[in-house]
């Protein structure tokens, strides 16, 4: 969740000045460590559960604040934008039935919020990365009205020195820049909390870096964005992206981006994590303070505001964090590579796996570092990231194994007895751990889920990839609706009937971006023998820097090669017959205006421009095949 009372930085004192304390921070916290203050006789499991709203046509709504104003809960806070949710659970020791406990809990907030979001019309949909999300959605205005939100925007990208570059590359490629960081905003995450204590800290957090791969291929659930089907859990790299704040021109230096793995392994002491993100990432934000070692001589225990504030900055995949319980200082490890979904039980699942792990392997190794190394470990991580169950994981037997038989043979059983050995119920191991061993066995992750199911409506045909998109996050909403594990579930389908209406939509939803242009000096006859290639009625012509230049259609070319004599070739570009700046529209057009301009013009088709550069087409043909569907729609009997 993060502080919200920041201040916006008036300049390099204040810079300073916060600086010196976090400083006073770090040595208050060596104070408690070497002071024996820390809670050591207790172990619990928290988590955060970051949901997407979404209207009733499945697209991301932006009514976070029209909820909240509902809510008489503390447990739901508002995240980075206005189709964005958190809810974070009390944490419970991590023994007995703490999952069964955490999954009612969790149950019981989303119908919560569920029931919220009926009010203002809509829903809630727990995904990695939403797949209706569009650019169009992450614009400022959806951003949430908090002045953490704002400062840190401001913040990035002024580091940034401009707008930023994301590229991304799975089976299709992903290449855009945008002005803002609202594109963390296309992330949610269920967010697992481990309390640990100092004595074993550095321990654990090794072995929590070491199982982040095999972990991340089994609960990946993020493979599409923009239409894209990108890596199977995308945010890893998005997430990087957005809040990355290097320059591309020093690629001679080692620099860590603020979204980060880590570096090396941790020899002795959580110090070592917070000295080095401290050292690497300046400070951009800053807070009020209180002296922590005044509140120490009056007997309180400090918030370490500003070193909280700075860790919120910096972004490893497993943070270190300090918290208070009980009016006692604990150490906690953060997991935040584990997405949202598909399913309560699903993130209850990948929970207990995770949690049951680290135990496992802690209990069986005393000292993971002299058996992997640190690069083996964030290779494991970055393929599973990339390839979920299909990469393949280095293991501190000295072997090499596809992450789904390593999980299969032998993870899981480590996981069984690190939970064992905490007192988990033995009904909840068996279940919950279940749930992990027919995932691998079937082969459907989250992610896979997705994939297959784009496929399959895909092959069927005559839809368009937002009708595809929109029946994903529709049949998303279905199954999660009824909990069962997403490894159970039916592949999704179109569902033509819910698809009545253009209103509230946009020219992104509908257009074609696989383009087929060519440049204004192209002969006319070249461009013909395009059109009868790939089948289209339209050719944009484009500049080297793809701005629009122009648009001939079918007609134009028929009429002009009509007129020459048989046989005869012409050297003709094709910039003496096109039209010169045709009628454009952006991807945020609605869709009925976009009808509209083309009734009004008489024209057969319309440009896509963003930021100057042509993105798109959108024809009569699209809203042919739609006005057709939605005639047989209309002309279906009734249930």
């Amino acid at each position: 969740m993060g502080l919200q009372d920041i201040n916006q930085s008036d300049g390099a004192s204040e810079l300073r000045r916060f600086t010196r304390n976090i400083m006073r921070d770090m040595r208050a916290m060596e104070h408690m460590l070497e002071e024996g203050m820390f809670e050591t006789d207790i172990q619990r499991v928290g988590a955060e559960q970051e949901l997407f709203i979404v209207d009733r046509n499945c697209q991301p709504a932006p009514l976070a604040e029209e909820i909240l104003a509902l809510n008489d809960n503390e447990r739901l806070v508002n995240e980075l934008t206005r189709f964005n949710l958190e809810l974070n659970l009390d944490p419970l020791e991590f023994t007995g039935s703490c999952f069964s406990d955490m999954e009612n809990r969790l149950n019981e907030l989303v119908s919560y919020v569920r029931s919220l979001s009926d009010q203002v019309n809509s829903d809630v949909v727990m995904a990695g990365i939403l797949p209706t999300i569009h650019a169009w959605d992450l614009r400022l205005e959806n951003m949430a009205p908090r002045p953490r939100y704002y400062s840190l925007n401001d913040t990035i990208m002024s580091l940034k020195g401009g707008k930023a570059q994301y590229h991304i590359r799975g089976v299709d490629e992903l290449f855009f820049q945008h002005d803002n960081i609202m594109v963390e905003g296309c992330n949610t995450s269920f967010q697992v909390h481990l309390q640990v204590t100092p004595e074993t800290f550095a321990h654990y957090y090794n072995i929590a870096q070491l199982v982040s791969g095999p972990v991340l291929a089994v609960a990946a659930n993020s493979p599409i964005l923009f239409g894209k089907r990108l890596w199977r859990e995308t945010r890893i790299a998005l997430f990087q992206q957005a809040v990355d704040t290097r320059s591309s021109n020093l690629y001679l230096r080692d620099m860590s981006p603020r979204v980060h793995f880590g570096t090396e392994w941790v020899n002795d002491s959580v110090m070592e994590i917070f000295q080095e993100d401290i050292a690497r990432f300046r400070v951009i934000m800053t807070s009020e303070y209180e002296d922590p070692f005044e509140l120490l001589k009056r007997g309180e225990v400090p918030k370490l505001r500003a070193l909280q504030l700075h860790n919120g900055t910096v972004y490893r995949w497993n943070r270190a964090c300090y918290g208070i319980s009980e009016n006692q200082p604990h150490l906690r490890i953060e997991n935040r590579l584990l997405p949202s979904g598909p399913t309560t039980v699903d993130e209850i699942a990948n929970t207990a796996f995770w949690t049951g792990l680290v135990e496992g392997i802690a209990q069986e190794y005393e000292d993971i570092k002299p058996l992997i190394t640190f690069d083996e470990a964030k290779s494991n991580f970055i393929g599973a990231a990339r390839l979920g169950m299909a990469s393949e994981i280095n293991w501190i037997d000295g072997k090499r194994y596809s992450a789904s038989e390593l999980v299969q043979n032998q993870l899981i059983d480590l996981s069984r007895k690190g939970l064992q050995a905490r007192g988990v119920d033995e009904a909840d191991i068996e279940r919950l751990l279940n749930i992990i061993s027919e995932r691998v066995s079937t082969v459907q992750t989250g992610a896979q889920w997705q994939l297959k199911s784009l496929a399959t409506m895909k092959k069927k045909g005559n839809s368009s990839r937002a009708e595809r998109l929109d029946a994903l996050v529709a049949s998303m909403l279905k199954n999660q609706l009824s909990q069962n594990p997403g490894h159970t579930w039916d592949l999704a389908e179109l569902q033509p009937k819910a698809f009545n209406t253009i209103h509230g939509t946009r020219v992104e939803h509908f257009m074609t971006t696989d383009l087929f242009t060519v440049r204004e000096d192209e002969l006319v006859e070249f461009v013909a023998m395009l059109m009868n290639w790939q089948h289209i009625r339209h050719v944009l012509i484009e500049d080297e820097n793809h701005r629009l230049v122009g648009l001939v259609n079918h007609r134009s070319i028929l009429k002009t090669l009509s007129t020459r004599p048989d046989g005869e070739e012409i050297d003709m570009p094709v910039s003496e017959i096109m039209v010169e700046d045709p009628i454009s529209v952006s991807p945020e057009t609605a869709t009925i205006d976009a009808v509209r301009l083309m009734r009004t013009n008489n024209v057969g088709a319309l440009p896509v421009v963003l930021n100057d550069q042509l993105v798109g087409i959108i024809t009569e043909t699209d809203f042919n095949l739609l006005a057709a569907r939605l005639f047989e729609d209309s002309a279906s009997p009734s249930e």
